[in-house]
């Protein structure tokens, strides 16, 4: 087991004690959080958790490439036999469980000689659970379908998924400083880190496979408190003109107003000829308020594919386990504790009551941001954390095996 778990001799020793001593152990001590999703939204400022990129996530992401080699080297894991389990089974199929997981360290090696080695117990629980945070599945402790397709994907699968990330972690790592704004895209979750330690981990909601949100590098320029939406042309075409063309109270009902282009005058979109129109023709903007499409706040950074982060009305799409429903741009859960987190360590810091008070005005206001937090929006279908945990997440836009770091995913057509 030892020779096993050995790793890559460029990793420096304590990194290497962490992986292979605590490889999936640091999870099993998480919070495993609302029960019915997978991942969670959290303030963990003080639980000095690790966060999904930083300084050492190359070397580490080596290590455990270098582990995952030695995996496959020794033939790997047998699959496991399609059933459910949970606390309180005994039996061959619990065993052969308890083996399984003992080839990632979730499991002790030296539970195996015991006599309960076939009884799935409250370590067996933890253990499972612990290995459902690190893969995204809902962290029932409970082995039941979804878990046990992670479990059986072969060990070079594994290894080919963190080979494939590595060139992504050293290119999303390069200039990252003391805080940052980490988006993975596959996880559809956010993390506010400092100094090289979470602050605050949000659900978000990303693009959707035929609109998938952009990789890039950035930095927080300002922040728009009741923000209006000026639609992009795209979206108009696709969605709003098609949704008024169906129902002519679309637009009222929506607050969303019509301009002959930018800064020109205001029309009725009654006397427009939408099915010969250009889209671009029209400037199409939504007016502040509980019914933007964008909530309370938007966040803004310098970028080529206009996106950007926000709040929105429609909060229930963060209860989901599957997230990929926007057309591109970032919606974050709990987006005021983002915002305060920004601005606290600015000249301008925002209370509670600031912020309540800012957004029941229902006027847009604007606040620039000196040397804001670095943004990164990453495609990471695998990677390692300094605190042992080796994650992986499904390929949802099938960017795997392409080389794909930076730029804008095509869309998946169906």
């Amino acid at each position: 087991m030892g020779s096993m778990l050995a790793m890559g001799s460029g990793l420096a020793r304590a990194e290497e004690q962490v992986l292979t001593s605590s490889l999936g152990g640091a999870t099993r001590q998480a919070n495993p959080g609302n029960p019915k999703l997978a991942t969670q939204t959290e303030v963990v400022a003080g639980q000095n958790q690790a966060p999904m990129l930083g300084a050492a996530s190359f070397e580490v992401l080596q290590g455990a490439i270098a582990m995952y080699e030695e995996f496959v080297a020794g033939g790997g894991w047998q699959p496991l036999e399609s059933r459910t389990l949970k606390k309180g089974a005994k039996g061959d199929a619990v065993l052969a469980l308890r083996q399984r997981l003992v080839l990632e360290n979730y499991v002790p090696f030296d539970t195996l000689g015991l006599a309960q080695a076939a009884v799935y117990d409250d370590e067996l629980e933890e253990s499972v659970r612990a290995f459902q945070i690190n893969h995204g599945v809902l962290p029932s402790g409970i082995m039941g379908e979804k878990t046990l397709a992670e479990l059986n994907i072969p060990a070079d699968t594994r290894l080919g998924a963190l080979r494939e990330n590595l060139g992504r972690v050293e290119a999303y790592a390069q200039g990252l400083t003391d805080r940052s704004i980490l988006v993975n895209i596959p996880g559809a979750q956010l993390e506010t880190v400092e100094f090289g330690r979470v602050y605050s981990r949000h659900n978000i909601v990303v693009g959707k496979l035929e609109r998938p949100s952009p990789t890039l590098a950035s930095t927080v320029s300002d922040i728009n408190f009741n923000p209006y939406w000026k639609i992009p042309a795209s979206i108009v075409a696709r969605d709003i003109v098609p949704k008024y063309m169906e129902d002519p109270s679309y637009l009222d009902t929506n607050h969303i107003r019509v301009f002959d282009g930018v800064g020109g005058p205001e029309i009725d979109p009654l006397f427009i000829d939408w099915p010969s129109t250009d889209p671009e023709r029209y400037f199409f903007r939504q007016e502040p308020g509980a019914h933007n499409s964008l909530g309370t706040v938007k966040i803004n950074f310098k970028n080529d594919h206009m996106v950007y982060m926000h709040d929105t009305p429609h909060r229930e799409a963060f209860g989901r386990n599957l997230r990929f429903e926007s057309s591109g741009c970032v919606r974050i859960d709990q987006v005021e504790t983002v915002i305060k987190w920004i601005l606290d360590s600015t000249a301008s810091p925002l209370t509670a009551q600031d912020y309540e008070m800012i957004v029941a005005n229902v006027e847009q206001y604007d606040q620039q941001i000196d040397n804001g937090p670095d943004v990164r929006w990453m495609y990471l279908t695998a990677w390692a954390t300094e605190d042992g945990r080796v994650n992986f997440r499904p390929d949802v836009y099938g960017l795997d095996g392409t080389g794909f770091i930076y730029g804008q995913p095509q869309p998946k057509t169906f």
